[in-house]
C-alpha cells in the first residue's frame, strides 16, 4: 500500500497540533475550560455534517463502548496536560508528556499483533536524546517532582493509551463515526468536570474566544481527523513517535511569536529528534552502510 497520503496527513496533523502549546501558554482561560471548549467546539463543527450527510454510522455496541472509553481517556489527557503546563514550565510538561512513544511501544508489544521493530527502539532512543537536547539539560536540573510532574507523566501514558485504542478501533469503524463518538463523550465528560469544579463557561475576552475556537477547529478537529487517518494506515508506534515532531515546530513557533531564545543546542536537538523519527520509517535493519541513506 502506498503510504504517501497517510504520511502527508500525519505531517499536516502534527503541524495543526503544534500551535496548541503556544495557545495554552497565553493563559487566557483555565486549563479545564480550555480542554472542554477544545472538544466541544470540534463536536459542534463535526456533528451537523456527519448527521445531515448520513456519514455517521453507529457501530456495534462493543466498539461504541470502546470509542467512548477512548474519548474519556483523551479528554482526561488533554485536561491533565493543560493543568500540568500551567502549573509547571511548559517545557517540563511537554517533555514528560512526550514520553508517550515509549508507552506506545510497550503497549504495542503487549497487545498488538504488529510488534515494534528494532528500528523503532533505536529511533525512539535517538528522538528522546534529541528532545532532551532540544529543551536543554538545565530543564532536568530544575525538575520539580511535584503534582505537575506526576500529571505530565500520566498525560503521556493516557496519550499512548488513546493512540492504541484508536489504532485498534479504526480497523473496524470509519473515522468520522469514531471521531463523533470521541468528541461527544469527551465534551460531556469535561463539561461535567468543569461544573463540579465550578468553572466559568463565559465571560472571556474576544481574544480568548478566538483562541478557543482555533483550538477546537484546528488543534482538535482538523488535526485529529488527519492523525486518525494516518493511524488507520500506519503503525501506531510510528505515529506516536512522529508526534514528537510537534516539539520542533512548537519551539520554532515560540521563537517566532513568543520571542523564546533559539540556540545551536536546540537546533542540534531538533535534528536528532527528526532523525529518530525518520529511522522508525526505515524498514531495513540499520547498519553503517545505510546510515547515509537514512
Amino acid at each position: 500500500m502506498n503510504n504517501a497520503k497517510p504520511k502527508l496527513a500525519l505531517a499536516l496533523g502534527i503541524l495543526c497540533i503544534s500551535i496548541f502549546p503556544i495557545l495554552v501558554r497565553l493563559h487566557l482561560t483555565s486549563g479545564l475550560i480550555s480542554a472542554f471548549y477544545r472538544m466541544f467546539i470540534a463536536a459542534v463543527l463535526l456533528l451537523p455534517y456527519v448527521i445531515f450527510s448520513g456519514k455517521f454510522k453507529l457501530p456495534h455496541h462493543r466498539i461504541t463502548f470502546l470509542a467512548v472509553v477512548g474519548g474519556l481517556v483523551f479528554a482526561t489527557d488533554i485536561a491533565i496536560w493543560n493543568i500540568a503546563i500551567q502549573k509547571s514550565s511548559a517545557t517540563q510538561a511537554t517533555l514528560l508528556a512526550n514520553l508517550s512513544p515509549v508507552w506506545v511501544g510497550i503497549g504495542s508489544f503487549l497487545v498488538l499483533k504488529n510488534k515494534p521493530s528494532v528500528n523503532f527502539w533505536i529511533g525512539t532512543a535517538i528522538a528522546l536524546f534529541g528532545m532532551v537536547t532540544l529543551v536543554g539539560y538545565e530543564t532536568f536540573v530544575q525538575f520539580n517532582f511535584d503534582l505537575a510532574f506526576i500529571l505530565a507523566i500520566l498525560s503521556g501514558m493516557l496519550y499512548a493509551t488513546y493512540i492504541l485504542i484508536s489504532k485498534n478501533l479504526l480497523t473496524k469503524v470509519d473515522i468520522l463515526s469514531f471521531m463523533s463518538i470521541v468528541l461527544v463523550s469527551s465534551s460531556l465528560f469535561l463539561g461535567l468536570v468543569c461544573i463540579i469544579s465550578e468553572e466559568n463557561f463565559t465571560g472571556f475576552s474576544n481574544t480568548a474566544w478566538m483562541v478557543l475556537f482555533i483550538q477546537g477547529a484546528i488543534c482538535q478537529l482538523m488535526a485529529w481527523l488527519l492523525i486518525s487517518y494516518s493511524t488507520q494506515h500506519l503503525q501506531a508506534t510510528r505515529v506516536s513517535l512522529s508526534l514528537l515532531g510537534q516539539a520542533v515546530l512548537a519551539t520554532l513557533l515560540a521563537w517566532i511569536f513568543l520571542d523564546e531564545k533559539m540556540s545551536w543546542f536546540r537546533i542540534i536537538g531538533a535534528v536528532f529528534l527528526l532523525l529518530g523519527i525518520r529511522i522508525t520509517f526505515y524498514n531495513k535493519p540499520i547498519g553503517f552502510k545505510n546510515l547515509k541513506q537514512i
